[in-house]
């Protein structure tokens, strides 16, 4: 079989040098790298150019349209049998298109996802962002979840599709505000089987810093919105969870200035859960220092996507108005 890795980016050549090494290390050799230059100021051809050797890779630089419609511009220009989408801050691990071939020879699959885990050289914020994004404690835990066959949404910073799929749905429809997941829904509408590999992971680096983390999940909540504009139904309740946390913390600060005899139990349940993160992250990083950091990153995950949330429905209950 026969991958063909399409990588968009814009203005991030450093990091696409760093994911370039981690495919070059790749056991299983059989694979094409796309970079797909979404109208970048800071280019990376020359970075493409260094492993033109290494590897058979193709560089196109394009007017930016957004992530989606740039993958889509490479699976277009693609060779391979499956397509695999990577963000351009990822380490691949070396074994991965090893353990997806050998996984695809086993089981039928049309579209799979993989779990992201933090590498060894991240920072203590960025292990404490990958904490957040993944643990079951936060709304992240699918990213680390086991291997599974089924109804499966994979994430675009690490998906594969085969040629069927692509030729099918036409690829993404939209190009920014949860475009990955509108398009897994539908991959699964079109009736092709999906599935999380658990060994199909990769490092992801995520934001350098917790402002940008709160910015990005701030997205995350808005393109939940905007996919319910698409499907209604994808709404559900698990969706609102950050939403009650947030406003629940709000509430619980009040009720402690108040002179209820039970004023005090509210916020100090969000401090239980808050040494729930601390001591869950301590025990898988074994950092005193990331452990803080992820309590932290848990609240600001779930604040973030709950502003994030209400703010695009507050645009949509204007525009009804």
């Amino acid at each position: 079989m026969l991958y063909s890795v399409i990588i968009p980016v814009y203005n991030r050549p450093d990091e696409v040098r760093e994911l370039l090494q981690s495919l070059a290390a790749q056991s299983y050799k059989k694979f094409e790298v796309l970079i797909i230059e979404d109208g970048s100021e800071k280019k990376c051809e020359d970075v493409a150019e260094e492993f033109s050797g290494k590897m058979k890779i193709r560089y196109f630089y394009k007017e930016n349209s957004g992530q989606g419609f740039s993958r889509n511009y490479g699976f277009e220009r693609a060779e391979g049998d499956y397509f695999v989408v990577f963000d351009s801050d990822c380490i691949i691990p070396s074994h991965y298109f090893e353990r997806v071939s050998q996984y695809l020879a086993l089981y039928r699959v049309d579209c799979w996802g993989g779990p992201d885990r933090a590498h060894p050289s991240f920072t203590p914020v960025q292990k404490a962002i990958n904490f957040s994004m993944t643990s079951f404690l936060t709304t992240g835990g699918i990213r680390g979840g086991k291997k599974r066959v089924g109804e499966f949404y994979p994430r675009s910073f690490n998906m594969g599709i085969s040629r069927e799929v692509f030729e099918k749905t036409g690829g993404y429809k939209i190009t920014r505000m949860g475009e990955d997941l509108e398009f897994s829904i539908r991959i699964i509408q079109n009736g092709f089987i999906t599935a999380l590999i658990e060994d199909a992971y990769v490092y992801h680096k995520r934001r350098t810093d917790l402002k940008q983390f709160f910015w990005q999940l701030h997205f995350f909540g808005r393109a939940r919105i905007n996919l319910k504009r698409f499907y209604p139904d994808e709404l559900k309740g698990v969706h609102f969870f950050p939403l009650l946390f947030f406003l629940g913390f709000w509430i619980s600060v009040l009720l402690f200035f108040t002179s209820l005899p039970w004023s005090g139990i509210p916020l100090l349940l969000y401090f239980f859960y808050a040494l729930c993160l601390f001591a869950s992250a301590w025990f898988r990083e074994k950092s005193l220092n990331v452990a803080a950091l992820a309590a932290v990153a848990g609240y600001i995950q779930l604040s973030a996507y709950a502003i994030g949330l209400l703010n695009e429905q507050w645009k949509e209950v204007k525009k009804n108005f």
